[in-house]
């Protein structure tokens, strides 16, 4: 599975490296699946992924002999798992959450002071970041242990927290609240997520900083093909991106004047537990009689990404839940496509600051299909959209832009 956050750490470790920044990235839980230069490698795996569900789910694992423990952590091994593992379900892993929200306190603690004694044997660091508000269970263990400031950044937590069962999901917010009060800084991907979180977990303001994220444009100004008008989507192929959301859209243009040839083409992760829901849409596209309109283009690499996007003409993601940010939005953009996107979380943000889209009502199919056939009728306004958006990525939302902004923030916390 690709994961959109950690494309993101990784080029910003990358930037920061080029910069004159000495950063040391250090992955968990599981190898690291990317579509650039592993920007971690040489570094060991901490926390691995089979290690914390044993040693959450039994007290004898917890003390398991250092052979054994070292060989369930093994990159080979770690990677078989994740390969036969559907996905991380929020049911499923509530008290693990919240052990892991506790730190030196929860059962995985020997992971916490593996990670610790790697650390202490290195440079002393000037600040240590945590990738996402789920580890901050950490925070304290690593201030005591190195004497350096620790920064967080939020990556749209609130989601899967919410997901879990009534009584963990109450106790991982209350356990997440107090140990959010050992990290220095916090720093969100946009306005919208910093308020969000800032409220949900009593942060002052000052505590916390906003740096949009950015990406590698490097590739993206490729020449778009010519030809059919075609619709696009790329994310990870699920409902609550809001999939099922744009096919319905979908089927709704195709019945009116002057669309019966537009097209749909799907891109974007796809694993185990999307199967069955991305085989319900392609049956109901086959019912409709448009599947020969649709395509789909699962878990393809960069190439095959960059490609995807010089297919497309419009761009839309009706993700159903409060997205933090929406990296695809960023991509799109940068290909010179604009987007339709609904009114809610981080889309106005990025569409306003951007100029690169439209808004419209979310989780309704028909208001999507209709902002979708006004961007299709009027093939100049699509352009200048596009060619709008893409300045104003090029300009504020490159990769280079987001490491200045935040290596900014930690020079300034390093210094405190």
């Amino acid at each position: 599975m690709y994961c959109g956050n950690c494309f993101r750490d990784n080029s910003l470790v990358r930037v920061l490296r080029q910069m004159g920044h000495h950063a040391i990235m250090v992955p968990l839980y599981l190898p690291m699946s990317l579509e650039e230069e592993d920007q971690s490698a040489g570094t060991p795996i901490f926390f691995g992924g089979v290690n914390v569900y044993l040693e959450q789910v039994s007290p004898l694992f917890r003390k398991m002999p250092g052979w054994l423990h070292r060989w369930l952590a093994s990159p080979k091994l770690l990677k078989w798992a994740a390969g036969r593992a559907a996905k991380t379900r929020a049911q499923d892993v509530g008290a693990l959450t919240v052990s892991m929200l506790r730190g030196e306190e929860g059962n995985q603690a020997r992971e916490l002071d593996e990670l610790v004694g790697w650390l202490k044997d290195r440079e002393k660091p000037d600040v240590v970041c945590l990738s996402n508000a789920l580890l901050v269970g950490m925070a304290r263990r690593l201030k005591q242990a190195l004497g350096a400031p620790v920064v967080c950044t939020l990556q749209g937590e609130d989601s899967f927290l919410d997901s879990l069962p009534a009584g963990f999901r109450d106790l991982s917010w209350r356990t997440l609240a107090e140990r959010a009060k050992e990290v220095d800084l916090f720093i969100a991907p946009s306005r919208y997520f910093g308020d969000l979180m800032r409220g949900r977990l009593k942060i002052s303001a000052e505590r916390l900083r906003v740096v949009h994220n950015g990406i590698n444009l490097e590739g993206w100004a490729g020449e778009k093909r010519a030809g059919e008008q075609v619709i696009g989507y790329f994310a990870r192929m699920c409902r609550e991106k809001g999939l099922d959301t744009l096919v319905e859209a979908f089927l709704l243009l195709k019945k009116r004047p002057r669309m019966e040839r537009v097209r749909l083409h799907v891109g974007g992760g796809c694993g185990p537990a999307d199967q069955s829901f991305v085989a319900s849409l392609q049956q109901r596209l086959q019912s409709a009689g448009v599947i020969g309109d649709a395509c789909f283009f699962p878990n393809v690499d960069r190439a095959g990404k960059l490609e995807f996007f010089r297919s497309i003409d419009i761009f839309s993601v009706p993700a159903l839940y409060g997205e933090a940010f929406g990296l695809y939005i960023i991509e799109a953009m940068a290909a010179g496509v604009p987007v339709v996107q609904p009114r809610v979380a981080a889309f106005p943000e990025l569409v306003e600051a951007t100029g690169g889209g439209v808004l419209c009502e979310p989780n309704d199919p028909k208001a999507l299909a209709d902002a979708l056939e006004q961007m299709l009728l009027n093939p100049n306004r699509t352009l200048e959209l596009g060619q709008r958006g893409q300045a104003s990525v090029r300009e504020n939302f490159s990769q280079e832009r987001m490491a200045e902004n935040f290596a900014r923030e930690l020079v300034a916390v390093g210094e405190l």
